[in-house]
């Protein structure tokens, strides 16, 4: 299919390509191009150009690719940090180099190597054999590193700073994970149980919480049938937790304050069912809430876009975690980077315990 491709799309000339980065007109790659938002059909698989690395520029070939939520945003145009259309999406990869632009001297051909669009000029870029960018946003993996696993370090690097930094560093004993069988609440649960917390996983049906109970988390709670609260209650022994993370938001956020033990913090880092609302305020302001000293907190990940420092602690935690086998990831099923639609419908359709992957 001939197509006109559009170089001004925040990428530089090339998909997948940071800005100053040359593109080779002569070959072809395997990519998913969004050109106009809409559901998981808007999607195409396609050939486009395959981007050449430019001075101090790197070209990663893909051997897994990560989905995650945000890309399910950036297809439906609500994400309020948007490619430029058409774009390539996915916010990240793992591979190996295989390609220095010139002055490129830190990584080696054959590399192993992890690629976060957090990185990037733009939240894009990955959902193709090959990504060009910068060397300076490359993530060096241990040559060991199992490259399935490093495609979901994105999660990982969100549940990090939910536990270290939302909390300010006291992220307490306790901690209430909601959401826990997708791929950012089960590594939630893992780095929790790293921390030295007692991780408990609150799931929406048996099968994820027979998942979660497979997966190491002290204790689950299937929300479909159990009484959450009276449940929380009896794993402290009335004390409460000391931390929840949540990622529905919505009027059920509130509930989670009377489930807060004495400053207790309760982070909302999600809308999946729509923005907390004002209910959390009488619910700090009386009862178990207002006794406790309960605390609410917002977080985006978007809160580090100009602290590249603080982002790359958290990511080298995590790859040495990862080198040393102490993360491993809970991985749903693996696709075809042709099926990347499939894996959208399935994480809307609530069928998925962990993570996708796309292999190119």
């Amino acid at each position: 299919m001939e197509r006109k491709w559009q170089t001004n799309h925040g990428f530089g000339e090339g998909w997948g390509v940071a800005p100053g980065l040359d593109v080779a007109g002569d070959f072809t790659m395997k990519a998913i191009l969004l050109s106009r938002t809409g559901d998981p059909s808007v999607l195409e698989y396609c050939d486009v150009p395959t981007p050449r690395p430019g001075p101090g520029a790197v070209l990663v070939k893909a051997d897994t690719i990560g989905v995650s939520r945000p890309e399910l945003l950036v297809r439906r145009g609500v994400y309020p940090w948007m490619p430029p259309l058409p774009a390539i999406p996915g916010i990240e990869m793992a591979g190996t180099v295989a390609e220095l632009g010139a002055g490129a001297s830190r990584f080696a051909v054959g590399q192993k190597v992890y690629v976060t669009a957090r990185e990037l000029p733009v939240r894009a870029g990955c959902y193709a054999e090959f990504i060009a960018v910068p060397e300076r946003a490359l993530f060096a993996l241990a040559p060991e590193t199992d490259l399935e696993a490093a495609a979901c370090l994105s999660n990982y690097q969100v549940a990090w700073h939910l536990i270290h930094t939302a909390t300010r560093g006291a992220p307490g004993k306790s901690v209430l994970v909601g959401q826990a069988s997708g791929g950012l609440g089960s590594a939630a649960v893992q780095l929790a149980k790293l921390a030295g917390m007692t991780a408990i996983a609150l799931v929406g049906s048996a099968d994820k919480a027979r998942a979660l109970q497979a997966y190491g988390a002290d204790h689950v709670i299937d929300d479909s049938s159990e009484d959450v609260a009276a449940r929380v209650a009896d794993i402290t022994g009335g004390v409460g937790v000391d931390l929840v993370l949540d990622a529905a938001g919505g009027a059920s956020f509130a509930r989670y304050l009377e489930m807060l033990g004495p400053f207790g913090l309760a982070v909302s880092y999600g809308k999946l069912i729509g923005a907390i609302e004002a209910n959390v305020v009488p619910g700090l302001d009386k009862g178990p809430g207002y006794l406790n000293s309960t605390a609410v907190r917002i977080f985006t990940i978007h809160t580090l876009d100009d602290k590249p420092q603080v982002r790359a602690q958290s990511m080298n935690d995590l790859i040495a975690k990862l080198a040393a086998g102490a993360i491993k990831p809970l991985i749903h099923t693996r696709l075809p980077l042709k099926d990347a639609r499939r894996a959208h419908e399935m994480i809307e359709a609530r069928q998925v315990i962990g993570k996708i992957l796309l292999k190119p």
